[in-house]
């Protein structure tokens, strides 16, 4: 038996299976057949043959053409498709493995809350690549640093900078609470800073010192200015935030009826949008028409306009927002040198949340780590299978060996009439 068990029956075939078919390799399935193009409802077929006899070769050539590419793209995703399906498919235990081994359900159990948690996963980067089209902004103080020294004329000084009395005006600053590692610079928070000094002092042409920020400004931790004088001075510090995106001041009476002072443009068409909303200034009959109230024409100075038109008129009332004013005294007094006045700003700065998020969904490590194990997984999936199918065929053979052969030759008879 043995002998004839080895040249009958491949390791591991079930009993009753067909040899398969030696011919040549079958590929894949072709494009479907494209046949002629249903008549249009209505039109006579005399008509739909006229037609199609006066088209140009070279347009019949282009909707062949064009029927090719279709049909490579639809048989491109059926593919795709069809892969993704197969990938879920070879994780599954088959019903007849569960029923032999019950503790097998564990695993379904956990592909099953396995699909839930990429559904979830997904769903969930979906919203991260939405939150990251918005502007992310955490409120925080940088606390705002100025000082002085001053530097009396000497007598037996060689140089003529040493012989004549001078002060130095430092203005420095840093965030608060800052737990980043790369340090912001404190220019950056900035657009520009003006230090306005005694105009009788220093004269018209000399009495400001100006900073505006350009494309190639170099950040830097703070600003000195340096001056001759044994006096003390007065100034003003004028400093204008950089906002990001831009933000505005408004109009007095749009800033009274809306509530706000400085804002960006979209949250103020945002709230221009909400006051319409409770007012019921919408028309009822034309919803792209706003019907201004009394503010609203003292403000745009129209009974109506189009809701399309309230960016454009928006721009005669945006205004630029007010810089921060600090007024210093510059002392040359010995007994001063040391103070040093500090100031808090509420400035705006990156939510570190979303480098994080960023970070996130640019990450591919993890997706490799899934994947190696996807395939782990099919290939003890494919060889339990396997296994299954010997477990099988010792079964029936230790049942019945006799009639398991005979079975065994009438099909391997039934296979070599094919």
């Amino acid at each position: 038996f043995p002998s004839v068990l080895l040249f009958l029956q491949r390791p591991g075939m079930p009993s009753g299976a067909r040899m398969p078919h030696q011919g040549a390799p079958m590929g894949p399935p072709g494009p479907p057949y494209v046949g002629s193009p249903s008549v249009r409802p209505g039109m006579p077929q005399t008509v739909m043959e006229t037609t199609r006899k006066r088209t140009a070769p070279q347009q019949v050539q282009q909707q062949q053409v064009q029927q090719q590419v279709q049909q490579q793209q639809q048989a491109t995703q059926n593919r795709a498709r069809s892969a993704k399906r197969r990938k879920m498919a070879d994780k599954i235990l088959p019903q007849r493995i569960r029923e032999l081994v019950p503790e097998s359900q564990a695993y379904m159990d956990l592909l099953a809350f396995e699909r839930k948690l990429d559904q979830t996963i997904m769903r969930k980067r979906v919203d991260i690549q939405e939150a990251l089209k918005r502007p992310m902004k955490q409120k925080r103080k940088l606390r705002l640093y100025i000082s002085n020294t001053f530097n009396p004329a000497k007598s037996d000084a060689d140089d003529s900078d040493g012989s004549i009395a001078s002060w130095e005006l430092r203005v420095e600053g840093k965030l608060l609470d800052d737990l980043s590692k790369q340090k912001r610079k404190f220019s950056s928070f900035f657009k520009s800073l003006v230090i306005e000094l005694d105009k009788d002092l220093y004269g018209p042409d000399n009495h400001l010192v100006e900073w505006h920020r350009t494309p190639t400004t170099q950040e830097t931790d703070g600003f000195q200015v340096k001056r001759p004088g044994d006096v003390s001075v007065r100034c003003t510090l004028l400093l204008m935030l950089d906002y990001q995106p831009p933000q505005f001041k408004l109009d007095p009476r749009l800033a009274r009826l809306l509530g706000i002072h400085t804002q960006t443009r979209s949250a103020i068409i945002q709230a221009l949008w909400q006051y319409i909303k409770t007012n019921k200034l919408q028309d009822s009959h034309d919803k792209e028409y706003i019907n201004c109230d009394k503010y609203f024409q003292q403000i745009f100075d129209c009974p109506r306009l189009k809701f399309s038109e309230i960016p454009q008129r928006l721009t005669n009332l945006l205004l630029p927002p007010d810089p921060i004013v600090i007024n210093h005294i510059i002392s040359v007094d010995p007994n001063d040198q040391k103070k040093t006045a500090c100031y808090d700003i509420d400035v705006e700065v990156e939510d570190p949340l979303k480098g994080q998020m960023s970070s996130f969904l640019l990450s591919t490590a993890n997706q490799q780590e899934i994947t190696a194990l996807d395939n782990k997984i099919h290939e003890t999936i494919e060889s339990i299978n396997q296994l299954k199918i010997q477990r099988d065929f010792m079964l029936s053979f230790s049942k019945d060996p006799k009639g398991y052969i005979q079975d065994l030759l009438r099909s391997q008879s039934r296979d070599l009439k094919v």
